[in-house]
């Protein structure tokens, strides 16, 4: 049974962990860290933590959290992931690090796209990428995991397949994207809260999103040539969800063979749904998951292929993919301790 660290325990990704893994049968968090909250015990701070109350904030030592635990969640910034992941490999953790550290195989291009050098650039050539259903051998022999981003987890799921086949155009890929407000962290920011965000509907970070360099190197790889892409995010007054629209050119004029692609990549993955023809996945139906469904329409009049996604952001987009990475590095089914059924209503 690993003995599980989680670094930044109390922002929304640290507390979705807590709330997977306590009901995981083969992992056991025995050390949770905050610098604010250290010496307090979870449930002082978060009262419905049943499960692992007792647990006492410490502060982020690589020697206290080493003598306790045998991997470590880093769901710190990035910056400070990247050195706390370094001095955790040294002493022999393994690390999934749910930051974006190590997400970009290029120093430059994560040096270019986040404003700062890179703490740990040694580590970029071992790092893996942790897109569960992609890489999932690669995963099962990591030390060091990059979870991926919440948005490129939904549009790298329904892209790579058809890439893959050659079914789609890598040039001229539009991906619009929406995200309930978590995808924004749990710090206090202006512009996330209540009236500023209630009964509003915005674009943010047009063309300069973070995600979009992580999105066209993962889809370059699946193409077997550089692409690139326009990417556009939305914020949208809710808790939790992604909802990302796909528009492609499809290389050939009918729908069925895109469905039977996807269907026919993930039929043995558990976490990831094609629709049946006709239908499109809504949040609500991924709400509390580690699903990703995958609707998709083929419009003859404009000759484009539409696909759909849906996934929880804190679930399949963080949490819950790190957790079936865990999984994966220690030989256990993937599905355990994560959820398939939404908490609908």
């Amino acid at each position: 049974m690993p003995k599980i660290a989680i670094v930044g325990a109390t922002g929304y990704t640290g507390l979705e962990l807590l709330r997977i893994l306590s009901r995981h049968p083969e992992a056991e968090v025995t050390c949770v860290t905050s610098r604010k909250e250290e010496g307090k015990k979870l449930s002082d701070i978060f009262p419905f933590e049943c499960h692992y109350g007792d647990l006492v904030f410490e502060g982020p030592d690589p020697e206290k959290i080493a003598s306790k635990a045998e991997l470590a969640f880093l769901c710190v910034p990035h910056g400070a992931a990247a050195e706390t992941a370094r001095t955790l490999l040294e002493r022999g953790l393994r690390v999934i690090d749910l930051s974006a550290d190590f997400r970009l195989e290029d120093r430059k291009i994560y040096e270019k796209w986040y404003q700062t050098k890179h703490p740990a650039p040694e580590l970029l050539s071992e790092a893996v990428y942790g897109l569960s259903e992609i890489y999932a051998s690669r995963i099962a022999k990591a030390r060091l995991v990059a979870n991926p981003g919440c948005y490129p987890t939904a549009s790298l799921l329904p892209l790579i397949p058809l890439l893959r086949e050659g079914l789609v155009s890598p040039e001229g890929l539009i991906i619009d994207a929406k995200s309930g407000v978590s995808g924004a962290g749990r710090s206090a920011k202006l512009r996330l809260i209540f009236c500023e965000v209630n009964e509003d509907f915005c674009a943010y970070n047009v063309a300069i999103h973070r995600h979009t360099p992580e999105i066209e190197q993962e889809l370059s790889k699946a193409a077997g040539k550089l692409l690139r892409l326009n990417f556009t995010t939305h914020l949208i007054p809710m808790s939790r969800g992604i909802l990302a629209t796909i528009y492609a050119t499809p290389l050939i004029s009918e729908e069925r063979p895109f469905r039977e692609a996807l269907k026919d990549f993930y039929a043995q993955k558990p976490f990831v749904k094609v629709l049946p023809e006709g239908e499109f996945p809504r949040t609500a139906h991924v709400r509390g998951t580690n699903l990703c469904l995958i609707g998709l329409k083929f419009d003859p009049r404009t000759e484009r292929l539409i696909i759909i996604s849906a996934i929880d952001n804190l679930v399949k987009g963080a949490s819950g993919q790190a957790v079936q990475n865990l999984n994966l590095m220690y030989g256990l089914p993937e599905e355990t301790a994560l959820e398939r059924r939404a908490l609908f209503p």
